[in-house]
């Protein structure tokens, strides 16, 4: 069954954390919807290989509008984690239990949203001492599945294991 994921994407997101999720989403029907301040505006990866056009404005949608979330690395998601409306709307699909999949420093938006207490989950060498003292159980693997809802990876060569457990989860 085809389901509607929301994607937390700005400027500076890492390429192929956002490109390759998505394209396997779409290959498998689901619906993708990126979502940043303005919708239709371009933002542009780090490394200059993709642009991504908003589809939607953080004011115009509802986590109950959608499935699952999914949260790009790169520095996109701490920008993003600056901004309330994000974190809120992050935090409201982890309260949900709706599956959120997250990879490389994209967990940065569920650190802010104080919802990693007790879970297991893994993210960027660099944001493991954050994630442990955000209350995760952190692990250092190239992808951690905690109750069947939440998928983190920790870096673009991860992206074959986190794509995999992701499109397990929306099955």
């Amino acid at each position: 069954m085809s389901k509607k994921i929301a994607v937390l994407v700005t400027d500076y997101f890492e390429d192929s954390e956002y490109t390759e999720p998505v394209h396997a989403f779409k290959e498998k029907n689901h619906e993708v919807s990126a979502i940043e301040m303005k919708k239709g505006k371009t933002v542009k990866g780090k490394q200059g290989k993709s642009e991504v056009v908003i589809d939607e404005s953080i004011d115009d949608v509802s986590p109950e509008d959608f499935d699952a979330l999914f949260i790009p690395g790169g520095f996109s998601p701490d920008i993003l984690r600056a901004d309330e409306r994000f974190v809120r709307f992050t935090k409201e699909f982890m309260d949900a239990q709706k599956p959120v999949f997250a990879i490389c420093h994209g967990p940065q938006l569920l650190i802010t949203a104080e919802t990693l207490k007790g879970r297991d989950i893994t993210g960027y060498k660099s944001i493991h001492v954050d994630l442990k003292n955000a209350g995760g159980n952190l692990h250092d693997k190239e992808v951690v599945v905690c109750q069947n809802q939440l998928v983190t990876s920790r870096q673009p060569d991860d992206i074959p294991a986190f794509v995999r457990e992701s499109l397990q989860v929306l099955e």
